[in-house]
């Protein structure tokens, strides 16, 4: 069994010469496999391979991708702005002989801001494929993570799911206990109200009542949805042990147990039947409820 539910976080961070990194994965419930990716401005040709990474490992769920990079801590060299050290000197020089201001010194020179800068390096093409592939490793421990996290929240879910389907097969089984109990009952009150609307002692044709029985008997057959729901159940028992996504393949067989649990309430002709409809009606928007995390 290897169920898989849409919703987990994972984090991966790394480091090399020049960059510390980190990538986080964000996944929740979604309609169809739905990717958003966020990464720093001059990254954004990982973007489609991003999304190629993600698609290999995930069928279902809304996920956010997202790259934060930093500069190592003494990866980066400096340069000095000249043009600017130059013009404030200059600007200084003008004023060495005025009254009450202080002869400039180069480190104050060199501690105003702009006057030092970071040095770019240079970003060729092989530099910078090299990194994209450490990038890419990072990323594909974090999905494994996500992986990881996702299908141990799955097994919980499938549990969940499984106890949903033995109480609506035994739900099921009820049904159609009452469903056989009740045929006798519905011939007692049909001959009461018959004999009711012909007066007291009138005689009664037992092949008339046996026909009106009949097809009373037949709007109020429940054989059928029976049949159905225990067949729907048997198919999710089934999917929950398949590989790959289900979610979808069990959030229609929900819908199929709700539509006849609905049937089956509309035919009931006794309060006990209904009851019976309406605790399978309870089980199946439960079941549903779950469905609707797994991928």
């Amino acid at each position: 069994m290897s169920v898989s539910s849409m919703t987990g976080f994972a984090r991966t961070d790394g480091r090399d010469d020049a960059l510390e990194w980190s990538w986080e994965v964000r996944s929740v419930n979604g309609r169809g496999l739905d990717i958003r990716c966020r990464v720093p401005p001059g990254m954004e040709r990982l973007d489609p391979k991003v999304r190629a990474a993600v698609s290999s490992r995930l069928r279902r769920g809304s996920v956010t991708v997202a790259l934060r990079l930093a500069q190592a801590p003494g990866a980066g060299a400096v340069r000095v702005n000249r043009a600017l050290l130059d013009e404030l000197i200059a600007v200084a020089a003008e004023y060495r002989d005025a009254a009450g201001v202080a002869k400039p010194r180069l480190d104050g020179l060199l501690a105003l801001r702009g006057v030092i800068e970071p040095a770019e390096r240079a970003r060729d093409e092989v530099r910078y494929e090299r990194q994209e592939a450490t990038l890419l490793r990072g990323l594909d421990d974090a999905l494994a993570v996500l992986v990881r996290e996702r299908r141990a929240e799955g097994a919980a879910l499938a549990a969940v799911l499984a106890d949903r389907i033995a109480e609506i097969e035994s739900l099921t089984r009820q049904a159609e206990e009452r469903a056989a109990q009740r045929l006798a009952p519905m011939g007692e009150r049909l001959r009461a109200q018959v004999a009711a609307l012909l007066g007291a002692g009138a005689p009664l044709p037992e092949d008339r009542l046996a026909a009106e029985l009949a097809v009373l008997a037949v709007k109020a057959d429940v054989t059928e949805e029976i049949e159905r729901l225990t067949a729907h159940c048997a198919a999710a028992a089934r999917h929950l042990k398949e590989d790959g996504a289900i979610g979808r393949k069990l959030d229609f067989l929900a819908q199929e147990f709700n539509r006849e649990a609905n049937t089956l309430c509309a035919k009931a002709s006794d309060t006990a039947l209904t009851d019976v409809g309406l605790a399978i009606k309870s089980a199946v928007d439960r079941f549903r409820e779950q469905v609707q995390n797994v991928e």
